[in-house]
This record gives C-alpha cells, sequence and structure tokens, in this order.
C-alpha cells in the first residue's frame, strides 16, 4: 500500500511518484482498458506501474516497453518477483522509430513520456498508436500538459523550465498540438480527465 516501505528486488528501481499516482491511473484504467486483450506499455520506466497493472488487471495481457536497456533490467527484476502471468519480458521499443517489435495491441498505454522526450518521440508514439489500434481501441496518456498555450499551474511552470534546462526539446504538451497531431494518426481526443498533482489523462481513440 502507498506509504510501506518498498525493497526492490536486486536491479530493479523505484521511482516514488509511481506509489503515489497508480490507483488514480489504475482507475481510469479500469473503465477506458477493453476487459481483455494486449495492453502495449510504451517507455515503462522502472517497471512498477506495470506490475501494478498487471496485477490489477488479470483479463489483459501487459506488455512493457522501453528504449533504455537498464529500465528494461529494473522491469525484468520487478517481473521476476511478480511471477505475474499476465504479464510480458519487456521490449526494446523507440516510440520515434517508424517501426516498432510488436504488430498489433488492443491498447496503448504511455505514462509520464512525452514531456520527458523530444516532440519527435511524442509524435512517434501517436504514429505507433494508430498503426497499432483497432478501431476504437484507445491511446491512454498520463502526464502534465497545457491548456491553451497556458500551465495549468505554477509548479508545473516550474517543472517545464527544469525539462528545458535538462535538454530544450524537452517540456509539456498542449492539450491542442497532441489532439491536432493524433487528428494526423487516425485519432481523436475522447476524453480528458484531470488528475492529482496537476496532471491530466488523455483518452485517444482510433477511428479508422
Amino acid at each position: 500500500m502507498e506509504g510501506d516501505a518498498v525493497v526492490p528486488p536486486p536491479g530493479a528501481r523505484v521511482a516514488p511518484a509511481a506509489a503515489r499516482n497508480r490507483d488514480p491511473i489504475l482507475a481510469v484504467l479500469r473503465r477506458v482498458l477493453p476487459e481483455t486483450g494486449v495492453v502495449l506499455e510504451v517507455a515503462s520506466g522502472t517497471g512498477e506501474h506495470a506490475i501494478h497493472m498487471a496485477r490489477a488487471l488479470p483479463g489483459l495481457v501487459w506488455r512493457p516497453s522501453d528504449p533504455d536497456p537498464d529500465a528494461r533490467i529494473s522491469i525484468a527484476a520487478w517481473r521476476a518477483e511478480a511471477g505475474l502471468s499476465n504479464l510480458d519480458e519487456p521490449m526494446a521499443l523507440d516510440a520515434a522509430s517508424p517501426t516498432w517489435p510488436v504488430t498489433r495491441a488492443d491498447a496503448v498505454v504511455s505514462i509520464n513520456m512525452i514531456h520527458i522526450a523530444p516532440w519527435e518521440a511524442g509524435l512517434g508514439l501517436l504514429a505507433g498508436a494508430g498503426r497499432l489500434l483497432p478501431p476504437g481501441g484507445p491511446l491512454v496518456l498520463y502526464g502534465p500538459f497545457n491548456v491553451d498555450g497556458r500551465f495549468t499551474a505554477p509548479s508545473n511552470a516550474e517543472f517545464d523550465a527544469s525539462l528545458k534546462a535538462r535538454d530544450p526539446r524537452w517540456g509539456i504538451r498542449d492539450v491542442a498540438d497532441v489532439a491536432a497531431a493524433a487528428q494526423a494518426e487516425g485519432l481523436v481526443l475522447a476524453e480528458r480527465i484531470d488528475m492529482p498533482a496537476n496532471n491530466m489523462i488523455l483518452v485517444l481513440r482510433r477511428t479508422r
């Protein structure tokens, strides 16, 4: 439970935010994901979300991925400890690549990715989801977003500045820009859900 001490297995990483946001994210995923099928998680990071979601949603096969070898080691370590039959081995997947090592998914989930990556990676994520998803299939994005060109909180403005200081190609994206780029890939913004700590979930669905 939240607040409990986390003792990671050897090779695993811990992201403190994962324990805080996993249950609010799960509550939305229970509603917007299909009851069965394959969920591709893009940029799974430490793997803590993958473990939590796969355990809570046993009807779904959770397929984690990350371009970072160290992240995949962490995901594999958490997976080995959890022993979940519906959690796949982590894949090497670069969202910006025009080809992905997977040909279909019933849903795509990406948590805290597109602001900590070049915009090209966000565009690649939208393009990949457009290729993989069936009609009506969801792409679920979680993180901070701007609305109508404005930050939704002073803390988000500070966070954006810190991201750009690390890499000028990073930064909080605007909902309208994401929706417009998604439309070009056959995806429509179906829901915008306010989340704790000035974050949002965007649910995009494939229309064709």
